[in-house]
């Protein structure tokens, strides 16, 4: 399906012609929710309202009336967004689960009635009716930036937008003229988002490439001047994993630190921020910025001016899709708190790619200058703007200010789309009443009942690290994490709320349920790497609940004989439980299971079953039989 793998510009005549074949409700909101899906990936937000909101209407259910309203807060329409919002959370049972979404509504409703407004913005003249973002200063009169525009290099549309491939380019501010960057550079992938040196001789992109039929992965690389002006063969960065995307590339002041986005499964969710030292003559590993930063969203496009970060996120509090943040590091090298640059910088799109002009004057009215790019959709898709913050007349300044950070920590539970079966839909999550945390601080321990609230509050110590052990009887015991290490004290927020969410799954004795992210190569029993980051979590799971035993099951696809697939799936169970007792689990507890392919996930003819449906029938499951 070509929206699956985000081929938007192919799939929308596709698909208006299947809507206007549809004979019963049902089809009609299957397709309606794929087009505004499409329509929302191509950046044309009032037709993917409108076919989210069909798509409700014609019975989709729950996930086009999220759609719906998320597509509303990015059309600047909060006070009807927060509305739908609200009702989402009375129709799966948990007002919860959309209280953020809520708040940052009435929130940006505010900043954009708000007469008090810091910065100008002027889109700019060279922006074509493709993407242009996240600009990069070269020199006074130099700025690089990242395109699809027609001039791209590469004879093949990219089926996202169905524009060409992006490369980088560069701009003569004076005269408007463009020009690719460099042919040593761009190639028929998708190349962008440049850092350069400070001395001019070592560069830093992102290309996102993968064999044909495949799925792009992003990473960063990095080419040098040579001794003929030219850059070498550019090389991938060494400390990157495999199927993990690495963007953004953008240097301290200095040079030495490398800040960039990242959606590795070790992150805090989505896209983080990480910062990485070059150090005697090597990279050293890089370390995820503090939750001052990254949130359970994404956290991207990273920017440094001096002490200041610039970085997009749709995790704080903001107007709708990445919005602009700022953050000052301090002299024991963590973060303030983010603060929102508000309107004009942000809107209801995506925000993002804000650079400092340095080389720019300033006077009496104009404090400083700068780029950034946005998805408002003024001239293309994505456009580059240029903000001049201006001076405005001082606020108070607060004497004897007291600085507070809180810390909620909420107990939670899945909510089901079918409340018998683990492997159903899981519409949200709802508070857990009726639980305990245990709360330890060092030596220090605690222990708190939680009411209908599903939380408790903490007035966070500086400088600590707090563990969470949670439990309730009917659930699996889980644990949760936050450390204080970091929290900058930023004047103009003194107080600050920060949240913890640990989730509590209910005993669903003797039902199966399928492990993500645990697959097998044709044929074979090992455990891949990919796999490793799931069992591991289940390695933690038992070792928290330690009186439960459990059953790994195995289940092949349908290609081969029967017991040759018997004896297969056994393997992999085996492999999986043998992964476990490696990892500290004691053999007595797991009880390993071949199903061969009795039971597939997925129930295709086998000769025609593809490649995708095959993997995800060799799957492996888990039971609590204890």
């Amino acid at each position: 399906m070509a929206v699956d793998r985000k081929q938007y510009a192919v799939a929308v005549p596709m698909l208006k012609k299947e809507f206007d074949k549809a004979k019963t409700r049902i089809e009609k909101g299957k397709i309606a929710f794929l087009l505004g899906q499409a329509y929302n990936g191509l950046n044309q937000g009032s037709d993917a309202i409108n076919w989210f909101k069909k798509a409700y209407d014609n019975q989709y259910g729950i996930d086009a009336f999220e759609a719906y309203a998320y597509a509303l807060k990015q059309d600047e329409q909060y006070e009807e967004a927060g509305l739908v919002f609200k009702e989402l959370g009375l129709e799966i049972g948990s007002p919860y689960q959309y209280r953020k979404q809520i708040t940052s509504c009435k929130v940006a409703a505010e900043w954009k009635a708000e007469e008090r407004k810091e910065y100008q913005v002027e889109v700019m003249a060279f922006n074509s009716a493709a993407s242009d973002y996240a600009p990069t200063l070269l020199s006074p009169t130099k700025l690089a930036f990242t395109s699809d525009r027609k001039t791209a290099t590469g004879e093949d549309d990219y089926n996202w937008t169905g524009q060409d491939f992006s490369d980088i380019f560069v701009v003569d501010l004076a005269s408007n003229q463009v020009e690719n960057y460099s042919t040593y550079i761009n190639t028929d992938a998708n190349e962008g988002t440049i850092a350069i040196s400070p001395d001019g001789n070592k560069i830093y992109f992102t290309r996102c490439d993968a064999p044909k039929g495949e799925d792009a992965y992003c990473k960063i690389m990095s080419s040098e001047k040579t001794l003929d002006g030219i850059w070498s063969p550019p090389q991938m960065l060494a400390f990157q994993k495999t199927g993990i995307n690495y963007m953004h590339p953008a240097l301290s002041t200095d040079g030495q630190t490398l800040y960039f986005s990242s959606n590795d499964d070790e992150g805090w969710g989505g896209y983080d921020i990480y910062s990485i030292t070059f150090k005697e003559n090597k990279w050293e590993d890089p370390k995820r910025l503090s939750r001052s930063i990254n949130t359970p969203e994404d956290e991207q496009f990273p920017q440094l001016d001096g002490d200041t970060l610039y970085f997009a996120s749709s995790g704080h509090t903001g107007m709708g899709g990445l919005d602009i943040f700022k953050s000052y590091q301090l002299a024991s090298g963590s973060w303030t708190s983010p603060w929102n640059l508000k309107t004009p910088i942000n809107s209801g799109s995506d925000d993002f790619g804000f650079i400092v002009n340095r080389y720019a004057k300033t006077d009496g009215n104009i404090i400083e200058s700068g780029f950034f790019s946005s998805r408002r959709g003024d001239v293309g898709r994505d456009d580059i703007y240029e903000f001049k913050r201006v001076k405005l007349p001082p606020l108070p300044i607060k004497e004897n200010i007291v600085y507070k950070n809180v810390l909620d920590v909420y107990v939670v539970e899945n909510i089901y789309d079918n409340p018998t079966d683990p492997n159903s839909k899981i519409l949200g999550k709802r508070p857990l009443p009726g639980s305990t945390i245990l709360v330890k601080i060092g030596s220090q321990e605690r222990s708190f009942d939680i009411d209908e609230t599903g939380k408790i509050s903490l007035q966070l110590q500086d400088n600590k690290r707090y563990n969470f052990f949670a439990s309730k009887e009917g659930y699996l015991n889980n644990n949760g994490r936050f450390s204080s290490y970091g929290l900058g004290k930023d004047p103009s927020q003194p107080e600050q709320l920060f949240e913890v969410e640990i989730l509590l799954d209910k005993i669903f004795l003797n039902q199966e349920i399928t492990l993500d992210n645990i697959y097998y190569d044709f044929e074979q029993s090992y455990i891949r790497e990919d796999a490793q980051p799931t069992l591991l979590k289940l390695t933690q799971l038992l070792k928290d609940n330690p009186t439960i035993r459990i059953q790994l099951g195995s289940h092949t696809d349908c290609r081969g004989g029967d017991q040759y697939n018997a004896d297969l799936s056994r393997r992999r169970a085996q492999a999986a439980v043998d992964f476990l007792i490696e990892n500290g689990i004691d053999a007595s507890r797991l009880e390993a299971r071949g199903f061969g392919e009795q039971n597939p996930f997925i129930d295709c003819l086998c000769s025609r079953c593809t490649e995708e449906e095959h993997q995800a029938n060799r799957r492996t499951t888990f039971r609590i039989l204890e």
